[in-house]
This record gives structure tokens, sequence and C-alpha cells, in this order.
């Protein structure tokens, strides 16, 4: 529930954060392992020893290692269900689809790496804008992922899921890589890691560049780094301190009418305008501290991320000014930092095992500014708004599990989030503060009736934030004219009952899901027109299928498909079903070591979804095949060859409907006299067969 907060609740809440914090404070559960090596001591089967849902997993790096990868944020299709396309330029973060969801650039994803926060709260783009181009895959040690509200640990945009992605602590060797691609593509890896002192020291360094098959070169180039220094401190106590550095810059093609393509006015690779595009920076400073203790752990984090992100885009061309296009430029300076802890106790209640953990996370986003302008070529003529923006975030929750008997484990949690928020604009009657907090139990049940089955049943209420802006803005910034409101915090309440067994086959995990998700009607402020904008009450529902299969230590084999459904709640003539959600998925792949060779294989089918409320019109599906060959020429020198879309299917990433206007094109009016564009598929093509190849020399 929300409602505004109580000032002995938060004092006391306030008193609770004076020791250190952590930035997972708890983190997605799974057995603690040593990274000794980039391919780290883990497996799905070790995960689901400690799950508490049916959806819940864990991807460890031998799973990683033969995955051919278009894009660093494609890791995320590891997780069952989701998939990961993209409709702009490769510096710009990914779009992404789960649980009967476009989540757009992030929003209800939660999404952490090496310990940080990812998704970007009241973004000039999109609220939850979770750019992973800085993820350089060869560190990544695994992947955890758990799906639904039903975990205290997780806050703010975890109510379709929440995913972490770790970095190795050491390697087992240095590698020195290059690769070569068509369309321009080249990309340069070092990455090593040594003792220095007491501790290891772990470094990587990435460059990357590529052009891909646009009309308009996609010029990207990318620079990062990774620095990683690990302390132990006996007894299996270490403290990590971890600093990364990522600058990116972009031409991008964005989606475009269907009309121009049939017209022959531009090809599917075209651009309408030319000058679209964007230029990114992060810059982070973590500290995570794990100490074991006799009856538990205690862990705790710290970070600081400094980010700039310019983005041009340009959606409907020439529709609001026929005279110098549609072009917008968003744009924000940002200071995110945390400090968070939690402390875990292993022990008994009433003579049964259990797990107690309190945690409590703070964050603070410093946004100076924050802006949105109108452009024509990347030049600004007019500021549609300006802001300064202070927001704060902090929590605390409590999770325990008690394992009843052999085959009953009960789950309960508690977490209460409180936000601060403070907003200067360029007008005044946009500024304000104010301050939210909610409630969110959590309640769940775990069955064995064997040694190899569990039959879960969670529920639980969960939450996004909106852009705060939206609940200072009173006017339009354009029209002036007056608007509602938004409430910060949006509440969502979710249900799951799945099963997942490992007694039919050696090597072999299957699970299954059944899930729902509600979450009430809002107003939500919409970064590209500086103004809020109605969202309808929704109610989503799915079945969820998973296997993993390894018969032998050479061979990996999995499979997932996923169906939702997703409708408004309301009446409403429009229609209810909602737009570009995702209703049907499937993937399967496969990893294969022997001798000398490796290959990976991976199969994605993305269905078709309604990209209006009637469902009259639809888009169409795409089947995408990926391949990776490698072959170890000496002990220490191997080559491999990527081929994605290896079946060349002329397919779309995405597809949109809505309407826009061409330069010199005939546009209805309404009443008013105003243009009101027309109505068309908006698409970005999924990039054609690539072929690249490269070469590693382990040191």
């Amino acid at each position: 529930m929300r409602a505004r907060p109580s000032g002995v609740l938060w004092m006391a809440l306030g008193c609770g954060m004076a020791g250190p914090m952590s930035a997972l404070a708890g983190g997605l559960q799974q057995p603690e392992v040593q990274l000794e090596a980039t391919t780290v001591v883990g497996s799905a089967a070790a995960a689901a020893a400690t799950s508490e849902a049916a959806s819940q997993g864990y991807v460890p790096h031998a799973q990683l290692e033969n995955r051919p990868l278009l894009r660093p944020g494609e890791l995320l299709e590891t997780v069952p269900g989701l998939i990961v396309t993209q409709h702009s330029g490769d510096g710009k973060a990914n779009q992404y689809f789960l649980r009967g969801f476009n989540l757009d650039h992030g929003t209800d994803l939660a999404t952490t790496v090496a310990g940080m926060p990812v998704n970007m709260r009241t973004h000039a783009h999109g609220q939850g804008y979770t750019d992973l181009n800085f993820v350089i895959p060869e560190l990544v040690s695994g992947i955890a992922y758990k799906k639904g509200t039903y975990f205290a640990e997780e806050g703010d945009f975890s109510a379709a899921g929440a995913v972490r992605i770790d970095y190795t602590d050491k390697l087992p060797h240095g590698l020195a890589q290059f690769e070569l691609g068509e369309y321009g593509y080249r990309r340069g890896l070092l990455a090593n890691s040594n003792t220095v002192g007491p501790g290891t020291l772990l470094y990587g360094f990435e460059w990357l560049g590529e052009n891909g098959p646009w009309v308009v070169p996609e010029g990207v180039h990318k620079l990062n780094g990774v620095l990683r220094y690990t302390l132990p401190l006996g007894g299996g106590e270490r403290v990590t301190i971890t600093g990364m550095a990522y600058k990116n810059t972009w031409q991008s093609t964005d989606q475009v009418p269907q009309r121009a393509i049939d017209e022959g006015l531009i090809s599917r690779f075209g651009a309408i305008d030319p000058t679209d595009g964007g230029m990114a920076s992060r810059y982070s400073l973590s500290a995570d501290w794990l100490r074991p203790l006799a009856d538990g752990q205690f862990k705790a984090n710290a970070y600081v991320i400094k980010s700039r992100l310019t983005l041009f885009s340009n959606f409907t061309y020439a529709l609001a000014n026929p005279a110098l296009g549609d072009q917008f430029e968003q744009f924000e300076n940002r200071v995110t930092t945390g400090l968070n802890a939690s402390r875990t106790w292993f022990g008994e209640i009433a003579g049964h095992d259990s797990e107690t953990e309190v945690g409590s996370q703070t964050r603070y986003d410093r946004l100076d500014p924050i802006l949105l302008a109108d452009t024509v070529a990347r030049q600004p003529y007019a500021v549609v708004r300006s802001d300064t923006v202070n927001e704060t975030s902090t929590a605390l929750y409590l999770r325990n599990s008690i394992q009843w008997q052999p085959w009953l484990r009960t789950l309960a949690g508690l977490r209460a989030d409180q936000f601060w928020y403070n907003v200067g604009s360029s007008n005044p009657l946009n500024s304000g503060s104010g301050a939210e907090h909610i409630v969110s139990p959590k309640l769940g049940v775990v069955l064995s009736p064997t040694a190899g089955t569990d039959v879960f049943v969670n529920w639980g209420r969960g939450y996004h934030s909106n852009d705060v802006r939206g609940a200072t803005t009173t006017v339009d910034p354009v029209s002036g004219n007056p608007v509602q409101k938004v409430s910060v915090l949006v509440p969502a309440t979710g249900y799951e009952i799945g099963v997942r067994t490992k007694e039919l086959a050696r090597g072999l995990q299957l699970s299954a899901s059944l899930w729902r998700l509600d979450i009430g009607s809002e107003l939500v402020f919409a970064g590209d027109t500086g103004t809020t904008e109605p969202s309808r009450p929704s109610r989503r529902t799915g079945v969820e299928l998973a296997a993993y299969y390894k018969p032998s230590p050479e061979l990996i084999l999995d499979a997932d498909a996923a169906f939702s459904r997703a409708r408004f709640r309301d009446a409403d003539p429009v229609g209810d079903y909602i737009p570009e959600a995702i209703q049907t998925t499937a993937s399967a792949g496969v990893s294969w070591t022997h001798g000398r060779w490796t290959l990976g294989a991976r199969l994605r089918y993305f269905g078709p979804r309604p990209l209006i409320e009637d469902n009259s019109v639809r888009s169409a599906s795409s089947f995408l095949v990926n391949l990776k060959v490698g072959y170890r020429v000496q002990k220490n020198v191997r080559v491999f060859v990527e081929v994605l879309n290896a079946l060349n299917r002329k397919v779309n990433d995405i597809d949109y409907y809505y309407a826009s206007r061409l330069k010199g094109e005939t546009s209805p009016v309404d009443a008013n006299g105003v243009a009101t564009g027309i109505n068309d598929r908006h698409i970005h093509p999924a990039e054609p067969r690539t072929v690249r190849a490269g070469i590693a020399w382990e040191f």
C-alpha cells in the first residue's frame, strides 16, 4: 500500500540506516562461491537448492563462454522468457521484453552489475533506463535472476524481475583478443589478474568500433575499462574495490515508417533523420565487504557513479514542426551514490532450521541538469524544460525462511521504502518537493514431495517508481495547460505457483510456473515530451517452461518457452490489449566443448504482439539463429567465428504503430486545424547475417 510516511517509522528507519549497508542487501540468493577464476564453481542445480520460486535461477560462466552475442545486453537473454532488442543505435540502452511487458529500456526489471544498480531513476529518456553497453562479457562470472514481487531484498523496478550480473575476482590466465567483422566491426580486449601485495588485481580494457548495416554508418566508438582489487582478510572475509570507466559515441538509425520503405524513399536500413545519435559516459567506484560470522554473515557495499547521456531522436519527423522537423535532445548529468548492508543469521526457530536476513538500502541521485530541448541537426533552438533533481530513497527489509519439515519450507518477508525528492524547474510552476513511502509484504511456501522435486507457491507486493518530475509538474511545458500530478510509487501485486524437478534423468532439470501480476492505474511522466500521460490498470498472466540438461561435462543443452496474456482491467472503447506486450517467446541452445573444438548455437523466437489497444494491428514474429565456432590452434591460442542471424532472416527487431509525418507529406488535421499525422507501422530491422572472426591469446 502507499501512504504518507509516519514520522516515527522513518525516524526509526533512519537510525537503522546509520550502519554500513549493502547494495544487494542480501542479493539474489545462490550458494556463496569463491571466484578463483573466470569459470566459477556454480550451476543451475546448485542455485536451485536455495531457490524461493520456480522462476529463480543462476547462469554460471560456463554457460556463457560459447554463447554468440550481437551486443552485450543480450547476456540477459540467459533469463528464460526475456527478449533483448534495439530500436536505435548501439550506444543506447536496449529494449527488454518479459512477462507480458514491453519493459521499454528497463522499467520493471531491476538490474545490477558488480553490485551497482544500472536502472536510472528520473531519467532523461525513460524511467528505469538500463544501459548495459559497459559490460565486458569475458569478465562476467555469472548471472543470477529472479522474477516477480516475492523477494524482500528487491525494491524499485523489480515488479517483473531482477537480474544480477557479477564480475570475477581472478582470471585463470591473461587474455589478449582481437576481432574483425562485417560492417566495419572491430574489437580489442586485454584482461588479466595479478597478485599485488596481499591481494589480487584484475584489469580489463575494451575498445570497440562498428558501423552496422545502416545507410548512415553508426560510427560506434566505445572505450571501456575495469580495475578490481580483492583483498582477503582471512577466514573467508574479503574486501573488494572496483573501478569502471566507459565512454561511447554513435550515430543512430531509429525506427522508420513502413510507408517510407514501401514507397522507395529509403531502404530497410535507411534513416529519416541522419543526425540522430548520442554520447554516453559512465564512471564508477565501489567497495564490497563480506564477513562470514559464526552464526551467519555480514555484507556491506558502497558506490558512487558519475554518468552523462546525450540523445538526439526524431520519432515523428515533421509532424509537430514541418519547417524545422521534430528532432529533440535529451541530456542529463547525473551522480548516483549508495550505501547499504545486510546481516544474515543461520539458526533455529522453535527447533527448526531457519535463515533470517535484515537489510538496509539507500540511494541518492543528483541530476544537474536534466534537459529536454528541440533541435535541428543536433543544434538546439528551444528548451522545452530544464530541471535540477535530488532524489533519495531508503529501505529496510526483513526476510525469513524456516524448514519446518524435510518437505516443508516457509518464506516470509517485509519491506518498507521511503522516497524524498526535490525538483527545481526552469518553469517555477513545475518545481516542488515531496515524499512517499510504500510497504511490501511477501509470503511463500516450498513443498518438497521428493528429494529432487520442489513445488513453490508465492505471493508478494512490489512497486516501481515514477519520474519525480511528474510529481511536481502542474502545467504542460509547451502548451501551458494544467496537468495532473503523478504518484511517485506505484504498487504491483504478484502471484506464482511453480514446480522444479531433477528426477527424470541425470543432469536434467525442468521447471514450470504459472504467474499473475496486477498493476494499478497511474499517470507516468514521458521524457520525450516533458509532461504526464495516463496509464490504465493492467493484469498480466502467463506460463513459463524451462529445461536445462547437462548429459556430459562437454555438453550443455537448454530450452525455454513463455506464454503471456496482458490486458487493461478497465473498460475503454479503444480496447483492452496492451500495445507491444510480449505474448509468446521460445529459445533453445547448445554449448559443446570437445578437444580443440567449441560450439555455441542459439535459436530465438519472438512472437507477434498487439500494436494498438483493439488488436487490429499486430507485429510479425521473428526467428533468429546465432552460431559460434571455436578452435584451439595451440595450447594458448584459439580462433573463433560468429555468424549472427545465420539464416539471414528479414525480420524486425521491434515494431511500433503511431502517427508521424514525413517532410512534405500531407497530413489530416483535427478540429483545431492541427496536423494529426498518418498512422503507420514504424520498424527497426534486425541486422542481416553478420560474420565476425577473432583470435585470442592466453598468457
